[in-house]
Parts: structure tokens; C-alpha cells; sequence
């Protein structure tokens, strides 16, 4: 049985979603506690709203001061691993050791793994990831200092969010060109 619990953080409702296993989903934060809800069972249909047990506590807890600019490493919030491919796991397993305020590339991901042209797999896989701050795939970027996608709500604006919060050195995106500006180029 999955059960579930939501939160309110300094930046919106999140969510955690749990078995006898361990922690099997991470929601990111959401500004109201009703959308949150709605999109946390559109991924998690049947799982069940009860009072967090007091492991899911302290997950509530870490995560609330890291989303704060506190720096808990989340390293023994347990997770349900057997959910996922094993090259998935062994890519979480080395984003969870980035300490807040750091990061890694695709490609460094890959190189641990024994491959560099595994880069766009570790991507792929962290594109997958089922507990997003709990394993911090906010904290792995592209190379040359670009940041790299973010599939969580909020795409790239979320992870730039996220690692400023943790006081990561970040690389902001060009802002998008306004499309009279973009025609203006082409026309």
C-alpha cells in the first residue's frame, strides 16, 4: 500500500508518497496545498492520505530547512531502490552524494559509472527520477557550465531555484527573445 503526506515548505506544498520499503515518490513544491494534491494523484492514483510515520517526519523536516538554505544531506531519508532500473540506481546513488551547493555534469555522472558517452543515459535516468531532492538530480548539470534540463514543474526555473537556494554557483539562461525580436532576426 502507498501512503502519502503533504506539506507546506517556505517555497509551496510538496509531497511525499511511502511504502513498508522506504519513500517511493518525492512531490515538488506546488504554490497550494489543492494543486498539489491533484497533480500528486494524477502520479500516484490509490495511494492512501495518512499521518507521515516519524521517518517520513524527519524527511518533512530535512527537506523543509534545506528548501530554506539549510544544508542537511538527506543521505538517510530511505528509498524504495527496488523500484527502478539498476543503471538508474547506481546514477541516484552518486547524485545523492552531491553535497548541497555543489554539482556534477552528465558527463562526471558517466565517468564514475565507466563510461563518458554515457552522459545522455544518466540524463535520461535522472529525466526519470522519482524522488527529486531527496536525490538531487537539481544538482546535475550539462557541461560548460550550462544547466542542463530539469523535468520537475517549473523545468529550469525550478533547478536554478533550487540551487540558488542551496547557494550553488549557477549559470542563469539567456532570457527567451521576444518572438518580434526572434522575426525581426529571420526576417
Amino acid at each position: 500500500m502507498i501512503r502519502y503526506t503533504l506539506f507546506d515548505t517556505v517555497i509551496g506544498w510538496a509531497g511525499l508518497a511511502w511504502s513498508d520499503r522506504g519513500l517511493v515518490a518525492v512531490h515538488l513544491p506546488h504554490p497550494d496545498p489543492e494543486t498539489a494534491c491533484r497533480s500528486f494523484l494524477r502520479k500516484h492514483p490509490g495511494a492512501a492520505e495518512t499521518p507521515p510515520t516519524p521517518a517520513i517526519q524527519k524527511a518533512i523536516a530535512d527537506i523543509r530547512a534545506l528548501l530554506a538554505g539549510g544544508r542537511p544531506d538527506l543521505l538517510d531519508v530511505e528509498i524504495d531502490i527496488g523500484r527502478v532500473p539498476e543503471f538508474n540506481a547506481r546514477v541516484y546513488e552518486i547524485a545523492r552524494a552531491i553535497p548541497p551547493g555543489e554539482t556534477l555534469t552528465y558527463g562526471e555522472i558517466a565517468v564514475r559509472l565507466g563510461d563518458k558517452l554515457l552522459a545522455r543515459n544518466v540524463g535520461q535516468a535522472l529525466g526519470a527520477n522519482p524522488w527529486p531532492i531527496v536525490v538531487p538530480c537539481h544538482r546535475v548539470t550539462a557541461a560548460g557550465g550550462k544547466l542542463g534540463g530539469f523535468s520537475a514543474p517549473g523545468g529550469v526555473d525550478t533547478k536554478v531555484r533550487l540551487l540558488t537556494i542551496e547557494g550553488a554557483a549557477v549559470v542563469q539562461p539567456p532570457p527567451a527573445r521576444p518572438p518580434a525580436a526572434q522575426a525581426d532576426l529571420f526576417g
